[in-house]
């Protein structure tokens, strides 16, 4: 993959929002500066465009019952949702840059606990979320999923709640605490059968998010060699770590705010970028932690 042909995605959003003055604080999480100071929501996507993303993400990854409560999600997420679009898309037009939109669409019962997927439920939280972002975005980013069943299960829901078809992106975390045989998703299912029923979902990039970086240079290896195998090697690759240490199994998603790790400064972050590039990744950014600073050195380093 050439030099130009990398796309640079933007960083976490909860950090840059926290450091704007944005109100945070758990179980709202990113929700809270939604509801509460959209105007910041709008400013952060604003400084990562002009720090070099060429693709924002939308604040609706905490627009979940798990987050913002049973009672206000059913009265208020697609509005909510809505809203996290409309920020977006403002920043990119007040940037006058012509990045693209990419609609988050998160775990729907908590990061990195497969073991709380409801299939059932899956339409009653997805489809406010869909039918709010729609008109605002470019492209849909299903990102942190630790269960094909999930991925699949929302990739699908984006089929029957929109009438524009878009391209679809789908993110998933990978295991990373504690020594695994092959690369794996947090559910313990292995990246190659994750790659594999994406392929057949007719996804158009899989990426890798919101674990450590350490974690995705072999994963990368994985989804390029058996995309090859596939001949699906018009799927792009992604990645974009976090800066966390490595989250327990039995963690309780995002019940407190994490340390972010002192050792990933910008440069560090762009070393790891360099080889999840050699590895065939064409969109690279960063997650929980990984600042503007961060995505202004993958856009000098990497463009």
């Amino acid at each position: 993959m050439s030099e130009n042909q990398i796309t640079i995605l933007d960083g976490g959003m909860s950090r840059e929002l926290e450091r704007l003055g944005a109100p945070f604080r758990q179980p709202e999480w990113s929700a809270l500066a939604l509801i509460e100071t959209p105007e910041i929501v709008r400013q952060a996507h604003e400084l990562f465009i002009r720090n070099g993303s060429e693709v924002i993400t939308t604040n609706s990854y905490a627009l979940v019952p798990f987050h913002i409560g049973e009672t206000r999600f059913k009265n208020e997420a697609l509005p909510l949702a809505h809203k996290a679009g409309e920020m977006a898309r403002q920043a990119v037009e007040a940037t006058q840059t012509g990045a693209q939109v990419a609609g988050s669409l998160p775990p729907l019962f908590g990061s990195y606990r497969p073991d709380l997927y409801q299939a059932d439920q899956v339409d009653e939280i997805a489809a406010p979320l869909i039918q709010g972002l729609a008109p605002s975005v470019d492209l849909w980013l299903i990102e942190t999923q630790s269960l094909i069943a999930e991925a699949t299960a929302i990739k699908s829901a984006i089929d029957r709640f929109t009438d524009q078809p878009k391209p679809v992106w789908v993110s998933f975390t990978l295991e990373d605490s504690e020594p695994v045989s092959q690369p794996s998703i947090r559910s313990g299912e292995t990246v190659k059968e994750a790659v594999q029923a994406m392929a057949e979902q007719n996804v158009q990039a899989i990426l890798f998010n919101c674990c450590q970086p350490e974690t995705i240079e072999d994963a990368l290896h994985v989804a390029r060699t058996t995309l090859a195998e596939l001949g699906k090697d018009d799927i792009r690759l992604g990645a974009y770590a976090n800066a966390f240490a490595p989250q327990k199994k039995d963690a309780a998603a995002n019940e407190e705010i994490d340390e972010v790790r002192a050792d990933l400064t910008p440069p560090a972050y762009v070393a790891w970028a360099e080889k999840w590039r050699s590895q065939g990744a064409s969109l690279i950014g960063g997650c929980c932690g990984i600042g503007a600073e961060h995505i202004a050195e993958l856009s000098q380093h990497l463009k």
